[in-house]
């Protein structure tokens, strides 16, 4: 009998495997015509003058709660969750450490990691040794090794329910297991080495940028083609479908940016260097906002665009940066959004004024920002080795983390908050506890 890891969420069985093959022919149908909210219902937004605009006031912002209640020290851990105060076979002699719990078994640069999205307590991270993880925060137990990459593994996520956790690698191979129970489902290939892979919000649709300029779209646990996305002319350094799994945004070293359809993989709206006002230079980070009306992308040269993707409207210039733009994150809760750069820089924006809010500081290069979910709190990992927490209202910074003895190249957090793993060139992953 295949083991099971007892996640907390309710069970539910496989898809038959006899089902019949025009279901799945079907299946983005119903997810982006009848699942979703429709592009009528969505409106269309007021770009204001941004000569005449002037900053949002602090007595404007809506009050938001604290994160949770106060944790207990560093080793008590927090609701839910009994950690140790540090790994037993965890060199930290020389290293000030703030971790409660460790993930050791890569021993290669670990350059993805994801939370599972109803069972905080389950970690995937993927790494330089071809191979990915499933093991538990709170204890640091490997669940099951996720093997069958012949190149470094460069991207991993949970499927929207976590029953499903795929993994993407150099190899141009994507590979899908199911997270309860450990069994492989599938392996697809076709695009060259993958950069960057998504899941659709709401099924289980699997996407994939790739450095050959294509993106590909499976229906998983199938593996059956479902799109492929032609219009790059070079990499595609990032991309995703949209919170309400309409559309498709990509972006891509050519400097280009594409809105896409997902059902006929054609694109709506495309933006390049043949607008004066557009990036020149690849572009390397994109991301969406919750409602789905606006994307902000990043370049090399450290310049960021806010552009409306329901008409393909660039709405204003953020320029706060001197180096690459690695990563970018929308808050749900307050109109702010966040920058982060090669230059150590994090840039809080008012989405609605475009005005530059604070500016944030690492001691080297940012790599990765995100807001916690519903919360103004805004996490980050860089290159000087710590992991940082952010209350973007104030720009203070209120936790930073030691631990790590190189770059963080990625981390996820809970959706309280309250613990963030991180992925290290290290060859380590580690847990923080706010």
């Amino acid at each position: 009998m295949a083991k099971h890891f007892q996640l907390d969420f309710e069970e539910s069985s496989m898809s038959d495997t006899n089902q019949k093959q025009d279901q799945y022919e079907e299946e983005l149908d119903n997810l982006v015509e009848e699942e979703y909210i429709q592009e009528a219902d969505v409106a269309e937004m007021d770009v204001p003058d941004l000569n005449e605009a002037e900053p949002m006031d602090d007595d404007d912002e809506e009050d938001v709660d604290e994160l949770g209640e106060e944790a207990g020290p560093s080793g008590e851990g927090v609701e839910g969750y009994e950690f140790r105060a540090n790994a037993d076979d965890k060199n930290t002699m020389e290293l000030a450490d703030d971790s409660v719990q460790g993930f050791f078994d890569h021993r290669e640069p670990v350059y993805a990691i994801a939370m599972h999205p109803t069972s905080n307590g389950i970690i995937v991270s993927g790494g330089g040794d071809d191979k990915s993880y499933l093991w538990r925060c709170d204890t640091g137990e490997m669940l099951k090794c996720l093997d069958g990459h012949t190149d470094s593994v460069t991207s991993v996520g949970f499927s929207c329910d976590g029953k499903y956790v795929a993994s993407a690698g150099m190899d141009g191979k994507v590979r899908v297991w199911n997270a309860e129970t450990g069994d492989f489902a599938v392996a697809v290939d076709g695009p060259d080495e993958v950069i960057w892979i998504d899941w659709h919000p709401k099924g289980n649709i699997l996407l994939a940028g790739a450095s050959d300029a294509t993106i590909w779209m499976w229906a998983m646990p199938s593996g059956k083609f479902m799109n492929m996305f032609n219009g790059h002319a070079a990499p595609v350094t990032a991309g995703c479908f949209t919170p309400d799994g309409k559309r498709i945004v990509s972006v891509s070293e050519d400097s280009t940016f594409i809105v896409w359809d997902p059902k006929s993989a054609a694109a709506e709206y495309r933006l390049s260097g043949d607008d004066a006002r557009f990036h020149v230079e690849p572009i390397t980070s994109v991301c969406v906002n919750k409602d789905s009306t606006l994307a902000i992308t990043g370049d090399v040269s450290g310049k960021a665009r806010l552009v409306n993707i329901l008409n393909g409207n660039i709405v204003a210039s953020l320029e706060n940066h001197t180096e690459s733009i690695e990563t970018s994150s929308f808050c749900e809760v307050l109109p702010l959004a966040a920058t982060g750069s090669v230059d150590g820089k994090i840039s809080i924006w008012d989405v609605q004024t475009q005005r530059l809010r604070a500016t944030l500081e690492h001691e080297d290069a940012v790599v990765k920002v995100k807001f916690v979910k519903n919360s103004p709190m805004l996490a980050s990992c860089s290159a000087d080795k710590t992991v940082k927490m952010w209350d973007a209202r104030t720009g203070q910074c209120v936790k930073s983390w030691s631990g790590h003895s190189d770059t963080v190249l990625d981390f996820a957090v809970a959706d309280d908050g309250n613990v963030i793993c991180s992925a290290s060139d290290d060859g380590t992953c580690l847990v923080f506890s706010m």
